[in-house]
């Protein structure tokens, strides 16, 4: 759905949460979304986390949480794994991504994971507002963010190479991302170091490059992690 459009119905239908858990590790940042929720949904109750774990602990004890504000970078996640245990473990309840990083491929990747929206920190309280409406509403946020045409096209045509390695392919271009030597892969994946070596030699022919350290940064671009 647009997003303005609906924002124009989640607006049009004003849905009140009673319950909302903030979790960021800068009691400023939750004084702020708290303050947001004190003016805009005053009879709601606000519960805050300053980590993944004791989300979930608060989860586990609280009675129906209607959303989840969950900042990207806390001290103990990694990228999107916070969003994903909370949707392992409570797949029932809308989890909102809040953070200052607008990549693209972070917002793409968060969405995919399973976030109900992604609202970056550096929107007016009222879009903010907004955001959260629609999310209540039933329906996804998805921030408006520039699109450089020229970096579509080349994060597309990256996306298009990397589709055509096989996943034995795919798993071992992840490991070299992740900085692995060829003797770690073959430990890792219990194969030969000429079997690793065939697989590294194949990833830079299909993705078009003539070393490993091109085919990381190619990779980096898209977020690919393997």
């Amino acid at each position: 759905m647009n997003a303005l459009a609906g924002m124009e119905r989640a607006m049009g239908e004003l849905t009140s949460p009673d319950k909302v858990l903030i979790v960021d590790d800068h009691s400023l940042v939750r004084d702020g979304l708290r303050s947001i929720f004190d003016d805009a949904f005053p009879t709601c109750e606000i519960l805050e986390a300053d980590s993944l774990q004791s989300a979930l602990e608060a989860l586990d004890t609280a009675d129906d949480v209607d959303l989840v504000l969950l900042d990207l970078n806390i001290p103990d996640v990694s990228h999107l794994s916070g969003l994903e245990a909370l949707r392992d473990r409570f797949p029932a309840t809308p989890v909102v991504m809040v953070s200052g990083v607008t990549d693209r491929n972070v917002v793409r990747d968060a969405l995919a994971a399973g976030a109900a929206g992604f609202v970056p920190k550096s929107l007016k309280r009222t879009a903010i507002v907004e955001a959260l409406q629609l999310v209540l509403s039933g329906e996804i946020y998805m921030p408006e963010l520039e699109c450089d045409e020229t970096q579509a096209a080349e994060e597309d045509m990256i996306r298009a190479r990397i589709e055509t390695l096989t996943p034995q392919q795919r798993v071992v271009l992840g490991h070299l991302v992740a900085g692995r030597l060829n003797k770690q892969i073959a430990f890792e994946l219990d194969v030969s170091m000429t079997t690793v070596k065939a697989h590294v030699s194949a990833i830079l022919q299909k993705m078009n490059v003539f070393s490993r350290t091109q085919a990381v940064i190619m990779a980096g671009k898209i977020g690919f992690r393997g």
